[in-house]
C-alpha cells in the first residue's frame, strides 16, 4: 500500500492551528484574570459604599443630637445657671465635632470607593478584547479543523482572516489600542 503524499500546506495548517489554540488559551486565561479582578474590585467598592453609608448615618445621628441639644439649650428656663448652659454648649460642640469628623471620613471613603470602581472599569475594559479574541480564535480553529479534515486549502484560507481578527483582539487585550 502506497502512502498518500502529504500536501505541504497541511503543515502550515497544523502550525497555524496550534498557534491559534495557544493564543485562545492565553486569551481565556488573561480574560478570566481580568474578570476576577473586576469582580473583586466591584465587591470591594460595594463594601466601601456601605461603609460610606454607615458613616453618613452616624454623622446624621450626631447632627440630630447637636440640633436637639441646641433646641434644649435655647429653651432652657430663664433661671438656668451658667454651668448648665456651658454643659449644653460643650455637648453641642462635641456632637458637632463628631458629625464633622464623620463627614471628613466619608470623603476619604468615597475616594477609595471611586478608585476601586476605576480599577473595576479598567479590568472590564481590558478583559473584553480577550473575550472577543477567544471567540474569533475558536471559530478560526474550527474552520481550520474542517479544512484539514476535508483537505481543502480554500476552507483553510477562509479561516486566516478570522484568525487575524482574533489575533488583533488578542493584542488589543494587552495594549488597548482600540
Amino acid at each position: 500500500m502506497a502512502e498518500e503524499k502529504k500536501e505541504p500546506w497541511l503543515n502550515y495548517l497544523a502550525l497555524t492551528t496550534v498557534i491559534l489554540a495557544v493564543c485562545a488559551t492565553l486569551s481565556t486565561f488573561k480574560g478570566g484574570g481580568f474578570s476576577t479582578r473586576s469582580v473583586i474590585a466591584q465587591a470591594q467598592a460595594s463594601d466601601q459604599w456601605a461603609y460610606y453609608q454607615a458613616k453618613g448615618i452616624k454623622g446624621n445621628l450626631y447632627e440630630m443630637e447637636r440640633d436637639r441639644l441646641q433646641f434644649e439649650l435655647d429653651n432652657l428656663p430663664a433661671g438656668a445657671g451658667a454651668a448648665q448652659r456651658q454643659r449644653y454648649q460643650a455637648a453641642i460642640d462635641q456632637a458637632a465635632k463628631r458629625a464633622e469628623r464623620y463627614g471628613a471620613e466619608r470623603k476619604a471613603i468615597e475616594k477609595s470607593a471611586r478608585q476601586l470602581e476605576d480599577e473595576r472599569n479598567q479590568a472590564q475594559r481590558q478583559g473584553k478584547p480577550f473575550g472577543m479574541a477567544v471567540i474569533f480564535l475558536q471559530v478560526a480553529i474550527l474552520i481550520s479543523s474542517i479544512a484539514g479534515l476535508f483537505k481543502r486549502k480554500r476552507i483553510w484560507l477562509t479561516a486566516l482572516p478570522v484568525a487575524g481578527l482574533g489575533l488583533v483582539y488578542f493584542a488589543d487585550g494587552f495594549f488597548l489600542f482600540f
